[in-house]
């Protein structure tokens, strides 16, 4: 395509984005060259977060059930290449109940691959990326995962395996796995088949997984850079600015102090009288029936979770200089950042729908990482826009 002053331009990835969110997918993906052309969420809230950032998609999201979505109402779209999936991982976490893909929630996996095979050979989507939590490997003894990627081999699908901990990008620990589905005809030479040597993005669980299903399911990987080293502490995602209103009083700040453990108020009284100023995050643990905060050993923040109580919810802590403690939860801001949707335009729902929708989110940055150097590689190999 010669785009103006006969600049070649490379063609868009159209996509279709599944359980969409508040689209941090599209985020992610965008600068690269991918074009959302259809996407769908159940949540009204989301849908919101997600127009007030991406306007169009009052044309192309569609709030609904995945379960009334059929595969004839993609079958318009023009050349949809990818095709996108974080379904629910609550049914399959290791913090849910495990009921794994018979799930209400995580079995909405079944959904997405219905839809794919009543998409006819000719639109089907020539890559496909799902992403969920660690949890989803062990589920039912890993017959779950295994049967998943059966299904998707089933649809034509060669399968990768990757595992990425959010933590090489921005200061969160947030590990997830991915798979990556190409149609055979897509796979690019240096695909390989056979196990691969264990790295950062295939630890060695990850090669156990290509050892036990590469004789029953099509499976190739590709190589890949490592993984870069990320931030050590907070200090690139607080909100500064943030109204004082929102730091707790001397009252509540006590009755933190008071629930940690031996263990926990040592760490706490290091670092409060240390000669510098320092950040940690905290959750509400229940031990032994009774509710304790607990501060994180490191400087970079736990996995953000979905707020659906106190308990769920990250608390920010600044010590330091031998000061009185402050303490407050953390903001959708925070959150925003901590997520790499650092531009996200915070215009659309409560506080806490945002805090929601970026705890069921997918990391910018990760995300990003997969599509520059696994998609663009496979649907543009001549585009070098991505290096």
């Amino acid at each position: 395509m010669i785009g103006d002053g006969g600049r070649m331009e490379t063609e868009a990835i159209n996509a279709a984005e599944f359980f969409a969110g508040i689209g941090l997918v599209r985020t992610a993906l965008e600068p690269l060259g991918v074009k959302v052309v259809w996407a769908n969420d159940i949540k009204q809230a989301k849908y919101e977060a997600y127009r007030a950032n991406y306007p169009d998609a009052e044309k192309h999201f569609k709030v609904d059930d995945i379960r009334n979505v059929v595969g004839d109402q993609l079958k318009t779209l023009s050349r949809l290449e990818l095709a996108t999936s974080s379904f629910p991982c609550i049914d399959l976490s290791l913090a849910g109940n495990r009921r794994g893909l018979v799930g209400e929630q995580s079995g909405m996996f079944w959904q997405f691959a219905r839809v794919l095979d009543e998409m006819s050979e000719e639109i089907r989507p020539r890559v496909v990326l799902l992403e969920n939590v660690h949890g989803f490997a062990t589920s039912h003894g890993g017959q779950d995962l295994t049967d998943a990627l059966a299904r998707l081999s089933q649809l034509g699908y060669s399968l990768d395996v990757l595992a990425i901990d959010a933590k090489h990008f921005v200061p969160q620990s947030r590990p997830r796995m991915f798979i990556v589905g190409v149609l055979p005809a897509d796979l690019p030479n240096n695909a390989h088949v056979g196990v691969p040597v264990v790295s950062d993005v295939r630890p060695a669980w990850v090669t156990a997984i290509h050892a036990k299903n590469q004789d029953k399911i099509k499976m190739h990987y590709l190589d890949l850079p490592d993984l870069p080293v990320g931030p050590t502490d907070l200090s690139g995602v607080i909100e500064y600015g943030a109204p004082e209103s929102l730091w707790w009083d001397q009252q509540r700040v006590k009755a933190f102090v008071d629930s940690l453990s031996d263990g926990q108020r040592l760490r706490f009284e290091a670092l409060r009288t240390s000669d510098a100023l320092s950040y940690r995050t905290a959750y509400r643990r229940t031990r032994q029936g009774v509710s304790m905060w607990e501060l994180r050993r490191d400087a970079i923040a736990g996995c953000l979770r979905t707020t659906g109580g106190g308990s769920s919810k990250q608390a920010l802590v600044e010590l330091g200089f031998g000061r009185e403690p402050r303490v407050r939860w953390m903001t959708p801001r925070e959150y925003a950042n901590l997520m790499g949707a650092t531009e996200y335009r915070l215009i659309a729902g409560t506080p806490n729908q945002q805090l929601f929708g970026f705890g069921d989110a997918v990391v910018v940055d990760v995300v990003r990482w997969i599509g520059k150097h696994y998609l663009l590689p496979v649907l543009r190999p001549d585009n070098k826009a991505g290096n």
